[in-house]
């Protein structure tokens, strides 16, 4: 991947197209070197060797065309000549999905769909090599950002009642309380908007 990592980023998946994608230009390879060779003789194998280009080169932009996920972001990269990058930050992920035709489920490819809050609104990527994988892991990815940031977030506000508040049993008293709101709001007993209503409450001065 070309694409540089940023501070505490760590790569989760790294995937590409299937390879069903170069059956059809080294098929066209072999039909041209066939006819080639049987029609021309010796130029034919000029013909053959010319004619190669065309699968070496779909290989290599199968192979830099590629999506990588990190507990950050979802990045895409394409293009061994030419270059292109597109990232998608995992909070402004809204949904993904996938699909996979009769002879997608026993090759082990299909569709993902990609909706964001972005402009470019919802992006197909076609033929992903084992595309429930990519989807599964953005989605798990997602789960773990949110928790993280809700867990930087109680951490923060604790610290800040303990700097701001005078009395030592007061500050353990909100600091616990806090922590146990968070612990029900982490197992799904209440939702983020009770949690930030208690959690106003218990910082109202």
């Amino acid at each position: 991947m070309r694409t540089i990592l940023k501070k505490d980023e760590k790569i989760l998946l790294i995937t590409r197209q299937h390879w069903i994608k170069l059956v059809l230009p080294i098929f066209i390879w072999l039909l041209v070197s066939a006819l080639s060779i049987w029609l021309l003789h010796t130029n034919g194998l000029l013909v053959t060797l010319a004619v190669a280009l065309y699968p070496m080169l779909e290989y290599l932009n199968w192979k830099n065309n590629l999506w990588c996920i990190t507990n950050l972001r979802v990045v895409d990269e394409s293009g061994f000549f030419t270059r292109y990058s597109k990232e998608s930050p995992l909070d402004k992920i809204n949904n993904v999905e996938y699909d996979q035709s009769i002879w997608g489920r026993l090759f082990g490819y299909g569709n993902v769909d990609i909706q964001t809050a972005a402009e470019m609104g919802e992006t197909t990527y076609e033929l992903i090599h084992h595309p429930k994988i990519l989807k599964d892991t953005i989605t798990h990815a997602q789960e773990e950002y949110k928790k993280t940031a809700i867990n930087n977030q109680a951490i923060q506000l604790a610290q800040a009642i303990a700097i701001s508040s005078t009395s030592s049993f007061s500050q353990n008293m909100i600091a616990d309380e806090l922590q146990k709101l968070f612990e029900l709001l982490q197992k799904g007993a209440i939702t983020q908007e009770e949690y930030n209503q208690q959690k106003k409450i218990l910082l109202k001065p």
